[in-house]
């Protein structure tokens, strides 16, 4: 990925959270306000709400709440909510980076595997619209209660990434996880969800296919055409700016476009009213009566869906989707580094960052998303679209994501999308999941026996064993109803298998490291010869915490805390920088003076 120069120095950018650094506060300059905060958070907030509304959208199958879109409403809502939180504090104690936190996707493949077990599969009469009262104590009583046994997994497992963050394991762990285990393991994340997405789109294929075409054509064709629109700075005053809408809003723009049509199909009577007639689902007054449904305020809150439960099987098969969403984010807090031009994250931010992480996804359990958090890779490559790396514009996103998650006809709009629409828009998302998931061959050598076998085996047994799993689960039954769950829960989950595969085999097959992708991928990501002082103004703690309060001296043992210099180092770190910069300048000097003598 070819690094950018930003419109903001990253010294100046980071400025904000040090209390000792003399660059000004960009939240105290009214100008820097008008042009990246109230510009530029929109982006950030819009490129990550494809992936919030697809969390709960692709979950309520499984949680009997089909139909019932006020409850999916409110659960738009509350993921909306949380996330806002998560990034929050990732931005301000955890990475540091710019970079937004949301809803995440490897947590849906094994929460559904556990929603398939026989104790928590749907009732019959919830499947049919006609049978379901969604204010009836029976119908609350059940989609509640596999609400909370998934609340109460998601909490357990987030224990683990937080222990793992805090305590510096992550460093250990990438050591084993290469290339080869993460390939197997993302792609298995999106392709068990072909069928919930080929089921939506085939509500209305051409519908879908509409939907489908909008997105390919403005991220695809059209990512390079500016749209001058119309902007005002006090500079400048009123002008035109050049704006890349179709490669900031592909996925947004491809939704309305397609909204828009099922809404003109619909008036005009194209579309069946008939609830039994193939293209019904493609009317938009069939959702819609949840916008008048829904409040307009409505405060998420933790417990709101009762008390936490805990089964043994969800747990580890959701350990599974915590390890790729850790590994997934290591890589996001480096690409999102180079694109801010800031210097490599030093080891003991990612640990900060994905400890953070941890404690989002205990959030996420809490108030019940239905899912935990994890860093959204396509806000990343946003900031490369902008050229503007301030966390003055992630914490504005996080904001408007607090407010949209209390704004209670927000959620109810966005569970209005006519099905075919949203079948469309996960056909696109889930393949380019699957792709990037591949895209992490990149780094090995493909042209090995060895890789094409491991990542091959891994990928086809990771789709294979959970689908004869699913269908003859009376052969796996041991006697013991706690283990029978786990082993079900962990063979019915393809990333699971896909990925233990490819760990058990890239570890003991023989390979270099060269072969199996784990030099090239740790040369990715290594920086240059920064200096403590560069490092420490954009990864250390905010608020002057570890060298103006909290000072103690075993603060810098501690995994997720910077460890300061001697005085000694300090002062010839100091001396080299200076040496290297004169350096620069004397052959620059020399540079322009051969330029102007040359005839």
């Amino acid at each position: 990925m070819s690094s950018f120069v930003m419109q903001i120095r990253w010294t100046e950018i980071f400025a904000f959270t040090l209390p000792d650094c003399s660059l000004p506060v960009p939240w105290e300059v009214p100008s820097f306000l008008e042009k990246y905060v109230q510009q530029l958070c929109l982006p950030h907030f819009l490129t990550a709400m494809g992936g919030l509304v697809a969390v709960p959208l692709i979950l309520s199958k499984g949680l009997c709440l089909e139909h019932d879109l006020l409850t999916q409403s409110h659960l738009i809502n509350t993921i909306f909510f949380v996330s806002g939180i998560c990034t929050l504090l990732q931005v301000v104690f955890g990475v540091r980076l710019p970079i937004i936190q949301g809803g995440t996707v490897t947590f849906l493949t094994p929460i559904l595997a556990m929603l398939s077990l026989p104790s928590w599969k749907c009732p019959a009469w919830t499947q049919n619209a006609t049978l379901v009262n969604a204010s009836s104590p029976e119908f609350i009583q059940v989609w509640q209660t596999r609400m909370r046994e998934v609340q109460g997994t998601i909490i357990v497992a987030s224990c683990f990434q937080i222990f793992v963050g805090f305590s510096g394991l992550i460093g250990f762990l990438m050591r084993f996880i290469g290339p080869l285990t993460i390939a197997p393991t993302i792609t298995l994340v999106a392709l068990p969800l072909f069928e919930p997405a080929g089921d939506m789109a085939g509500q209305h294929w051409g519908i879908a296919f509409m939907t489908i075409f909008f997105i390919v054509l403005f991220s695809q064709y059209l990512k390079d055409i500016a749209v001058p629109l119309p902007s005002y700075q006090r500079d400048k005053k009123c002008h035109y700016s050049p704006i890349y809408l179709f490669q900031i809003f592909p996925v947004l723009l491809g939704l309305s476009l397609s909204w828009l049509l099922c809404y003109v199909l619909t008036v005009t009577g194209v579309l069946p009213a008939a609830p039994a007639a193939y293209g019904h689902l493609a009317r938009t007054d069939t959702r819609g009566n949840v916008l008048a449904q829904a409040p307009w305020f409505r405060l998420p809150y933790p417990g709101q869906w009762g008390t936490p439960t805990v089964s043994v099987a969800g747990i580890f098969g959701i350990l599974a989707g915590v390890i790729s969403s850790m590994m997934e984010s290591v890589g996001d807090y480096y690409a999102c580094a180079r694109l801010c031009g800031a210097p490599p994250p030093p080891q003991h931010a990612i640990n900060r960052g994905i400890g953070v992480e941890g404690i989002g996804c205990l959030l996420a359990g809490a108030w019940g998303t239905g899912s935990g958090t994890t860093s959204y890779s396509e806000n990343v490559g946003a900031l490369g679209i902008t050229k503007v790396g301030s966390p003055v514009v992630i914490i504005a996103g996080a904001c408007a994501m607090l407010l949209s998650g209390i704004f209670g006809k927000v959620g109810a709009m966005l569970a209005s999308i006519p099905v075919p629409v949203i079948g469309g828009m996960f056909i696109v998302m889930f393949g380019v999941i699957t792709a990037v998931g591949i895209s992490n061959l990149q780094y090995t050598d493909m042209n090995s026996s060895r890789n094409i076998f491991i990542f091959g085996f891994s990928l086809f047994a990771g789709l294979t064993i959970p689908n004869w799993a699913s269908k003859n689960s009376t052969l796996l039954e041991t006697g013991i109803i706690q283990l029978d769950q786990v082993i079900l829960v962990l063979l019915t989950t393809g990333m699971f298998v896909g990925g233990l595969l490819g760990f058990i085999l890239d570890n003991t097959i023989p390979g270099t490291q060269e072969e199996r992708g784990l030099l090239a991928w740790k040369q990715s990501h290594e920086g240059g010869m920064e200096s403590s002082q560069l490092v420490s103004k954009v990864y250390d703690l905010p608020f002057g915490i570890g060298t103006k309060y909290c000072n103690v001296s075993w603060f810098r043992y501690l995994p997720a805390c910077p460890k300061r210099l001697s005085c000694d180092k300090r002062m010839d770190e100091l001396k080299a920088a200076g040496q290297k910069n004169s350096v620069k300048t004397s052959l620059e000097r020399n540079s322009e003076i051969s330029a102007d003598t040359r005839i």
